[in-house]
């Protein structure tokens, strides 16, 4: 006979980044992040804020497994979490019912987190609107989850087509989010100058008129280039 599964397996004790690698990666756009790591990161673009953001978001994941339609993981993965941290919350990308209102990420705020990243629904949106982090999921509905397990706290998750770890580096903004994992964070972020000065330069030429970039007009200049009657 196979015993029942556990409600929940938590791992509490996860390696985290260094706060400078953190401080270091704070109001990074997504694009230069995503630029930074070797042009992709991003999760699904179907996670998307709630409401336009004023800011970035940076903080460390924590991870949970909810399954579909249940949020007891979440709950675990809250009473886990630090400051500075961002949940992470996978669903199976489920669409029946809501992971998160306005309650729990009151809750979330007084805990002094990031904000919420899911593959699934949020519900509450005024409320939300009210507590004032970030929520970035799939879409709005108001029927509310289980509280039933099982589920994980602290153990890689895939969420939006992206691995994620405790541990990694969560970044956001109104285009969407980007993942930063630990053990790259270093390289990172001394990519990210040549990223910013790169940007910069072709931000110049562009306000100067620039019309098409050199590294596009040699790759039509070229012989690799086969021009039709």
């Amino acid at each position: 006979m196979i015993k029942d599964a556990p409600l929940l397996t938590i791992r509490r004790n996860f390696e985290r980044p260094a706060p400078k690698e953190v401080a270091a990666l704070a109001g990074v756009p997504t694009g230069h992040a995503v630029d930074a790591v070797g042009g992709r990161g991003a999760l699904d673009y179907r996670i998307k804020p709630l409401m336009p953001l004023a800011a970035v978001m940076v903080g460390v994941a924590v991870t949970c497994h909810c399954g579909p339609a249940d949020n007891l993981a979440l709950f675990a993965a809250l009473a886990t979490a630090k400051p500075g941290d961002v949940l992470i919350a996978a669903t199976d990308a489920c669409m029946a019912t809501s992971i998160a209102g306005d309650l729990l990420m009151g809750m979330a705020r007084n805990r002094g987190l990031k904000g919420l990243v899911t593959d699934g629904l949020a519900r509450d949106l005024a409320g939300i609107a009210a507590v004032g982090l970030p929520v970035y999921c799939a879409g709005l509905t108001p029927d509310s989850p289980a509280r039933n397990g099982p589920g994980t706290v602290g153990l890689p998750v895939v969420l939006g087509g992206v691995a994620i770890a405790s541990g990694d580096i969560i970044i956001g903004d109104n285009d969407g989010v980007v993942v930063v994992r630990r053990s790259e964070a270093s390289t990172v972020i001394k990519r990210l100058s040549e990223v910013h000065a790169a940007e910069a330069a072709l931000e110049a030429k562009v306000r100067g008129g620039l019309e098409i970039p050199d590294f596009i007009r040699a790759v039509l200049d070229s012989e690799r280039i086969v021009e039709l009657p």
